[in-house]
């Protein structure tokens, strides 16, 4: 038996970056991961890191190697039959004029995090470890139980345990974590391509088609993640052979890049089944992040930002209670479980909402026309896209006013999209 002032389970985003801010506060962290291989990935991942995220990125100090791996630094442009919602991010102001989207692929994100935490004084990297049971002390979660691949077996106890092991938690599972399904009425296909240039250049485009989704974003090594997120209704057409299906699609996307499979350099990978799951973020002695906390609609690319953000979340709050006892503890995740609330619970609701499959209401009608006419409501739909405020916030009283007078003018024709300067015009 070991103990530990935190046992994570799972050393994807979420458990490498909890691993890491709560190492550099002086905690003693058990960083467990079931692959043996240090360069595991996740494969089904879009990849897009949302720019709220991007400050955490930087306190991690790992743009750098972000920078050596070749990601690249975004925008993104909307379409929809109203006109691309395309502005300037160097007129926006703080914080959309500071801080920029990252696209790279999880076979280097997730090397590098995991390496970030394993060279962080205090975090003990755990690998080929499978957590098959829990540790109670009462009510309260005291530890885990592993297993290693050559069949031995440890019993890891920690003041705090992390669940970071993503959608289908199997920590969540075992804690009996009240879990809620909600209705997902779209399937997904991608697959990476090179020589395949968008007339944005570095930013990425998304096409809103009404319901149905599609988008290609330009990532490291000058590849290009090409993905589509049709209606469930239209998933016999593609099962045949949807990389064609795809083709199809972007073949009839405005100002969209062709998609030519002899340019692929992965294989297409499909998800059919993509409920959003919402689950309880605390117990006494547990806490989730990333994606085994919330895992929502995947065709909005909140995923990885959502999951480094809610880690420092939980550092911020938990970390200068493990000095104390188990009510030090609890008290800060209480103080995690309402930050995460604050933070993304409205977000959830929203993109849930929307993940239905349904056509536009008439308020998104109005405020996607405006944003394709009118910078300034482009630039509020940007701060609650990049999740900077809450939808709330972003279509405030005042801005559907300004939306509304936008409509109404007979002398705002579309802005129309912000072509990279080589293929202007």
């Amino acid at each position: 038996m070991r103990d530990y002032d935190v046992a994570i389970v799972g050393a994807s985003i979420a458990g490498c970056t909890a691993a890491t801010f709560l190492g550099r506060q002086g905690a003693s962290v058990a960083l467990i991961e079931s692959h043996s291989d240090p360069a595991a990935f996740k494969r089904m991942c879009t990849h897009f890191i949302q720019a709220s995220s991007a400050p955490t990125i930087a306190r991690l100090g790992i743009e750098h190697a972000l920078d050596q791996a070749h990601g690249r630094r975004t925008d993104t442009n909307i379409w929809t039959r109203y006109g691309w919602v395309s502005f300037g991010r160097e007129s926006a102001g703080p914080p959309m004029s500071e801080w920029r989207p990252w696209n790279v692929r999880r076979e280097k994100l997730d090397p590098i995090l995991r390496d970030l935490a394993a060279s962080t004084d205090g975090v003990e990297l755990l690998l080929g470890h499978t957590v098959n049971a829990i540790v109670r002390d009462g009510e309260r979660l005291a530890g885990v139980r592993t297993r290693e691949r050559n069949g031995d077996e440890h019993e890891i106890r920690a003041k705090l345990v992390v669940a970071a092991d993503g959608r289908d938690s199997e920590m969540a599972k075992l804690a009996n974590v009240p879990t809620k399904l909600k209705q997902h009425n779209r399937f997904g296909y991608m697959g990476y391509y090179r020589d395949t240039p968008l007339v944005t250049g570095d930013s990425a485009q998304m096409w809103l088609l009404d319901p149905d989704v599609a988008y290609a974003f330009p990532t490291d090594s000058d590849l290009i993640c090409l993905a589509v997120f049709p209606h469930k209704d239209k998933l016999a057409s593609f099962k045949p052979d949807p990389e064609q299906a795809m083709a199809r699609v972007f073949e009839s996307l405005p100002d969209g890049p062709r998609l030519d499979p002899d340019k692929r350099e992965s294989k297409v990978i499909g998800k059919l089944e993509m409920p959003n799951t919402v689950r309880q973020t605390t117990q006494p002695g547990l806490a989730l992040v990333g994606d085994a906390a919330l895992a929502a609609d995947p065709l909005w690319g909140v995923g990885c930002g959502w999951a480094f953000q809610s880690a420092e979340w939980l550092a911020e709050a938990v970390g200068p209670s493990l000095s104390g006892g188990p009510e030090d503890v609890d008290a800060g995740l209480e103080r995690y479980r309402k930050r995460h609330r604050k933070g993304l619970g409205a977000h959830e609701k929203f993109t849930s909402e929307y993940s239905r499959g349904r056509r536009f209401n008439p308020g998104e009608k109005l405020i996607f026309r405006a944003a394709a006419r009118d910078q300034e409501v482009a630039r509020r739909m940007g701060l609650m896209g990049e999740r900077w405020v809450s939808p709330q916030s972003a279509l405030s009283p005042a801005t559907m006013a300004r939306a509304v007078r936008v409509n109404l003018s007979r002398k705002r024709p579309p802005i129309g999209l912000r072509r990279a300067a080589s293929v202007a015009g």
